[in-house]
């Protein structure tokens, strides 16, 4: 068994997302993102599927033009080769499962500054 609180030692980064594994399993990966309001993640496509779930706050999720209100509490799931982008209207905690043959760095060289 593993195990993870998403909700500890949580910590704002004022000059982007701060991005860390929270526990990998046999098949995915789970992250948590932080954003301080207005931060946001350029346009950018995965490899795999992802799902992302609010944790808190609420941020617009644009999928190839189209602006998705994601607030606490909603889950979504995005097809591999998706383009999409993140802005958080708010302090955001976002938990994004990635597939095992994902990266971490992969997810950090898109929040580079």
């Amino acid at each position: 068994m593993k195990s993870a609180n998403i909700l500890k030692d949580v910590s704002y980064n004022s000059k982007k997302p701060a991005v860390s594994i929270l526990l990998e399993t046999a098949t995915s990966k789970e992250i948590r993102i932080v954003f301080a309001k207005d931060q946001h993640m350029k346009e950018h496509q995965t490899p795999h599927p992802i799902t992302v779930e609010m944790v808190e706050g609420n941020l617009d999720f644009g999928v190839e033009g189209t602006v998705h209100h994601l607030v606490k509490g909603d889950i979504l799931s995005l097809d591999g080769g998706v383009p999409h982008d993140l802005l958080a209207k708010s302090e955001c905690i976002v938990r994004l499962t990635l597939s095992k043959a994902d990266t971490l760095q992969r997810v950090e060289d898109v929040i580079k500054l």
